[in-house]
């Protein structure tokens, strides 16, 4: 599958807060969907590096979002019809430096999907802690 990976343009704000709020709701189960809102995807990602995962007829599958002074992965998400599909591969390949770069980021214990989908990519556990949504891991990649 071919993706495109840019930086968001304006015209994307409302199709990026809805990825990212129908997918939470999908995915965290364990937590009261009406915590989640639509307006959570701007405040959750001021002053983040934001990419766009975009499908070759248009669509946007998904979008990544990165604190770039702690190399912190903070979101990756990725609409359910295009999961499995490589766009997360496509995104975490397009980070700055990667695969000779070291990024950690913070996985829901929870959320086995992504975990998995994570350590098939070379994230090892690093940690761990707890947040208002549950149990999480603290993964990093570290080049070899």
């Amino acid at each position: 599958m071919t993706w495109t990976i840019r930086p968001p343009r304006a015209e994307d704000h409302d199709m990026l807060a809805e990825i990212y709020l129908s997918v939470r709701r999908q995915t965290f189960v364990w937590v009261d969907p009406g915590k989640f809102h639509h307006e959570d995807f701007a405040a959750h990602t001021n002053g983040e590096t934001i990419l766009v995962c975009e499908h070759a007829d248009g669509r946007l599958a998904g979008f990544l979002s990165l604190w770039p002074e702690d190399d912190f992965i903070h979101m990756l998400y990725i609409r359910p019809e295009f999961q499995g599909l490589g766009a997360g591969t496509a995104l975490l390949q397009a980070l700055p430096e990667w695969p000779q770069h070291k990024y950690r980021l913070k996985c829901l214990v929870n959320n086995r999907r992504a975990k998995a989908f994570y350590l098939s990519h070379g994230f090892v556990v690093t940690g761990n802690g707890a947040s208002p949504e549950g149990d999480y891991e603290e993964l990093s990649f570290c080049p070899v």
